[in-house]
């Protein structure tokens, strides 16, 4: 009964990342983080890290999907891939030196920031 339910809850967890994905681009990583380190007991580094794994395949599907849909202008998305792409190899390389404590940290105030604009500024 304990693996049926761990299942469930994973799925759970899974479905919130996609519809965060899918509805507002990003967000995905808020749900993941938190419930892999807490559901599946994975250290808080390893939680961030395999949020960002699970992340990639999600957001390839949204896209996809909004690409069918005619909504991806690839023309303004370059400079933003290309400055990600950077930031992903420098974060990537720099991630198991920066404390978990910072990490944590960084991530709740990019929540806060993000909600707040949302709130306030959208």
């Amino acid at each position: 009964m304990q693996g049926r339910k761990q299942k469930w809850k994973y799925s759970v967890a899974g479905a919130l990342a996609g519809l965060a994905n899918g509805l507002f681009g990003a967000g995905g990583g808020m749900f993941l983080a938190p419930l892999l380190a807490q559901w599946t007991k994975l250290p808080q580094r390893k939680a961030f890290a395999t949020s960002v794994g699970v992340i990639l395949p999600l957001s390839a599907v949204s896209a996809a999907v909004y690409w069918w849909k005619g909504a991806v202008d690839l023309s303004a998305a370059w400079p933003y891939l290309l400055g990600g792409f950077l930031g992903g190899l420098v974060s990537g390389r720099v991630f198991q030196k920066v404390p978990v404590d910072w990490l944590r940290r960084g991530f709740g105030l990019l929540i806060l920031y993000g909600g707040v604009r949302a709130l306030f500024f959208a």
